[in-house]
């Protein structure tokens, strides 16, 4: 008996593994030509394709969000998959693993969808309208403001300066929002103003 060489071997093997499973697909009671030879519908064909930026951290990568959804009024669509942009000048379509996990994010039943308010002294966060949010918000900043605005220096000069409020903005939000943001912040004479997606 000669030796059996390394590529018989691995020949040997491979012709082997492949008439088990083609056995194997019979014995199970299916044809594997049937199998093979099926149409499969591509999942995304019947989606709506929506661009968006990763919410994580300051690179702020491209995304493609495919939703599923006939679009009536009250039927919701629901997000079935998420990835990288191609076509976007920061990732061209490439994401790292928290933005290839973000349909759990947006499945998550942890995920927080409205705002909540807890009290001074509280145990425990109330939800609140989104409206109810925004007065709030607004309330305090004004009565900050008219507290703690400076108008002038001490040799007289006008500064018109907020120091006791600071304001960061979003990494996903887009040039244009970030100039938008940078001009209300600083008219209302804030100076501690940052953006998450600085580089």
């Amino acid at each position: 008996m000669g030796s059996v060489t390394r590529r018989q071997f691995l020949q040997f093997s491979a012709v082997s593994a492949a008439g088990l499973g083609a056995s194997s697909l019979g014995v199970l009671g299916f044809s594997p030509n049937q199998v093979l030879a099926e149409v499969r519908q591509y999942k995304l064909e019947r989606t709506t394709e929506t661009r968006n930026t990763c919410p994580y951290c300051s690179v702020a990568c491209g995304l493609l969000m495919y939703s599923l959804g006939d679009k009536a009024k009250n039927a919701p669509a629901e997000i079935i998959h998420i990835e990288g942009d191609p076509d976007h000048p920061v990732n061209r379509g490439t994401l790292c693993p928290k933005g290839a996990g973000l349909l759990d994010f947006v499945h998550s039943p942890n995920r927080l969808k409205y705002p909540e308010y807890r009290a001074p002294g509280s145990d425990k966060f109330v939800r609140i309208s989104w409206d109810e949010a925004f007065d709030r918000i607004a309330r305090l900043m004004k009565d900050d403001r008219d507290k703690n605005f400076i108008a002038k220096n001490a040799d007289g000069a006008t500064v018109n300066r907020w120091l006791s409020t600071g304001f960061l903005a979003a990494s996903a939000s887009s040039n244009e929002t970030g100039y938008l943001t940078h001009k209300v912040v600083r008219n209302l004479g804030i100076l501690a103003f940052d953006n998450q997606a600085r580089f």
